[in-house]
């Protein structure tokens, strides 16, 4: 396995696909994403805890919904079982994953300590008078908030293909992270392209929703904007094995690997 370099085009060819493969699978995958949030919602009912454990399984889950993506690219419909794939190759995948998971919690830690440790003195009586403009405003003003903004763009790096290097290849979680983010800059052209498409359709599909809704009645509002994120975040996970396999070049087939 070695890093491959693509050209900065080829960030808006992921987000095309992307939107090609969830449209092969709408249902599949667009419910493994439901199922996803459904679980991370049940989870972070639990006080702390449970939000510990949701960002922990994150990982775990962003490779089963990279996996369906990499089944419905291939005409096979994605298995609600898919969604726990990171868990079902054996105990010692299974572990290393889950130790992906708790560096994961651990860097977000980090990130919310600093912009706690930066961040602004709010009124007493915030939790009263809500959030109000200046409150906002003295957020948004926040060293901390901008700072810990900054910081996680490596850390999302170190992450965005961690996932299927541990479990596909068999990489370390320390050395999935490094790789990862080492693919991520090797390839910041196409990286770049690929978050501007993504901004560039999310605005499009905002636009078209306003639109629609100050056509039809604002109350249509509410029912347009909640299926539309739900299409669009599954359009994003299902783009992300493309980002992988474009990243790096395979000794062996790379569906010999995963299969």
């Amino acid at each position: 396995m070695r890093l491959k370099h693509v050209p900065a085009s080829t960030g808006i060819q992921w987000v095309k696909q992307g939107v090609q493969t969830f449209f092969r699978q709408p249902f599949a995958i667009s419910g493994l994403f439901f199922m996803f949030m459904a679980a991370l919602s049940l989870m972070s009912i639990v006080p702390f805890l449970g939000s510990m454990v949701a960002i922990a399984i994150t990982p775990a889950a962003t490779l089963g919904l990279m996996a369906a993506s990499r089944d419905a690219s291939r005409g096979v419909f994605p298995m609600p079982s898919t969604l726990i794939t990171a868990f079902r190759k054996d105990p010692k995948s299974t572990r290393a994953m889950l130790i992906l998971g708790g560096i994961y919690v651990a860097s977000l830690l980090l990130l919310v300590t600093v912009a706690m440790l930066l961040g602004p003195t709010l009124p007493d009586d915030v939790a009263e008078t809500g959030l109000t403009p200046e409150v906002i405003s003295t957020i948004f003003n926040s060293p901390g908030l901008w700072l810990s903004l900054l910081l996680y763009i490596p850390v999302l790096m170190m992450f965005w293909h961690a996932p299927a290097l541990v479990h596909w290849h068999g990489v370390t979680p320390v050395k999935s992270l490094f790789f990862s983010l080492l693919a991520c800059w090797t390839n910041k052209g196409a990286m770049v392209m690929y978050s501007l498409a993504w901004f560039g359709l999310l605005m499009i599909s905002v636009f078209v929703v306003t639109m629609i809704s100050r056509a039809i009645g604002g109350a249509a509002m509410g029912f347009a904007v909640y299926p539309l994120m739900l299409v669009m975040a599954s359009v994003f996970y299902a783009s992300l094995f493309f980002t992988y396999k474009d990243s790096f070049e395979f000794d062996t087939d790379l569906d010999a690997v995963i299969d």
